[in-house]
């Protein structure tokens, strides 16, 4: 069996790619930073340094795949990311096609395609929608919010005991570790049982909403953590710095609102389907934490 996975150098990405090799699956890893998966070559993985919006070496590198793992990579210094997210999938679903991959893997997000000023959740949706058309067997995990977004709050609560998000602090969200998107992501893609095109939410074991995340924090930690709600501009003033353009500045603000709407698409209905095991309390005790002691 061959998988190509790729963007495999981030947190979903690399978790998948983790898994497959220790499958002994062939495995090919696509990333701009090949650097980063040095040890997974080591194990026998294949990595080329191919990106999203590379046509021809994406069709070289899922000749006679199997599965194809595809997530779209955030992209700050994009004119469009509407366009981003659109082109870069028709690529991908151009190699599916030609290569005549049977599985893809594709990571979207919970709520895709459901409003039109959605950010990255409406383009989640499109990017569903292209790969549908390939007429391939394709699974659209619809993951919540991120656990791991907390790993970029560690100066903050090393400095001032907080945690700053634009979210209402009664707000609950789905927190999910992108461990455990990784770990579905891959036990599909070496699952060649299944067919079909559908869709999975993955919200996490429960939702939480920051007051009792910041309960949690204080608690395994030792110390008492604080939250403060800040303005999507204020994320927008830093996306500025960081050199987004005002494209993905304003696309992400909307992304931001969207996801804090107390009867947005964080409001929907908990099935058993959608559970993953792994708790808050068990990502600040196995991960943050040590990237707060380091």
């Amino acid at each position: 069996m061959k998988i190509v996975i790729a963007a495999a150098s981030g947190n979903i990405g690399r978790r998948t790619a983790e898994k497959v090799v220790q499958s002994g699956a062939e495995t090919i890893l696509l990333t701009r930073q090949p650097e980063k998966l040095a040890d997974l070559a080591a194990q026998g993985a294949t990595v080329q340094p191919v990106s999203s919006d590379d046509p021809q070496g994406l069709i070289e590198a899922t000749q006679n795949a199997d599965a194809l793992f595809w997530l779209t990579p955030p992209k700050l210094d994009a004119p469009s990311l509407r366009d981003w997210y659109r082109q870069t999938a028709m690529i991908a679903a151009r190699a599916v096609q030609e290569n005549r991959i049977q599985r893809v893997i594709n990571i979207s997000s919970v709520g895709a395609g459901s409003g039109t000023d959605l950010g990255t959740v409406t383009f989640a949706g499109t990017v569903e929608t292209i790969f549908n058309q390939t007429g391939s067997n394709v699974l659209h995990l619809r993951p919540g919010y991120f656990m791991e977004n907390f790993l970029g709050e560690i100066k903050v609560i090393q400095q001032d005991n907080t945690v700053y998000f634009p979210y209402a602090d009664d707000h609950d969200i789905p927190w999910i570790s992108t461990d455990d998107i990784g770990d579905e992501a891959a036990r599909y893609l070496l699952d060649d049982r299944w067919a079909g095109q559908w869709t999975r939410n993955l919200m996490g074991p429960e939702n939480l909403t920051l007051s009792e995340v910041t309960a949690i924090l204080s608690r395994v930690l030792h110390r008492s953590i604080d939250y403060i709600q800040i303005t999507v501009e204020s994320i927008q003033q830093q996306l500025a710095l960081d050199g987004a353009t005002l494209d993905v500045q304003q696309e992400l603000g909307n992304l931001f609102r969207a996801l804090g709407d107390p009867d947005g698409i964080y409001a929907t209905a908990r099935t058993p389907e959608v559970i993953t095991p792994t708790t808050f309390e068990q990502f600040v005790t196995h991960k943050l934490l040590k990237h707060i002691l380091a």
